[in-house]
């Protein structure tokens, strides 16, 4: 394949995945807006299911890294539980379902999934050696 036909190639794939990142990129962004994070403690209730719905909001609501660890300094201040922000911190990084169409159209249905999903059980798996390894410590 010469330069020529790399770039082409290029472009038109560029058509198909510019839309569909803004797009993800606009729903991320209002619910983002929409769901004021002081308004997290009121889904943490300190049981042990706090890891299990940090993981799913940190799936959900995804972001960059930077961003995760000052909303993750935030909800430590609320007195959330560090195996919940450990879970919602790594699960905000790794999983996305916002971006899950634009996996699979590129990258495969089976892989996309099986990516998903593997990500989301570490992340509670992490979570959990995380507060072990802390308790250690």
């Amino acid at each position: 394949m010469d330069f020529k036909q790399a770039v082409k190639k290029s472009a038109s794939v560029m058509k198909i995945a510019i839309p569909m990142i803004t797009g993800i990129l606009i729903l991320v962004s209002i619910f983002n807006v929409l769901v004021p994070k002081s308004s997290y403690h009121l889904l943490f209730r300190g049981g042990v299911f706090d890891p299990l719905i940090g993981a799913a909001l940190g799936s959900v609501i995804a972001g960059n890294p930077v961003s995760s660890y000052i909303i993750s300094g935030d909800l430590l201040k609320q007195g959330i539980s560090l195996i919940a922000v450990t879970a919602f911190l790594v699960s905000w990084v790794t999983v996305g379902i916002f971006q899950l169409p634009i996996e699979i159209e590129f990258l495969g249905k089976k892989f996309a999934l099986v990516r998903n999903i593997s990500a989301f059980v570490l992340s509670l798996v992490v979570a959990v050696l995380t507060v072990i390894g802390v308790n250690i410590l």
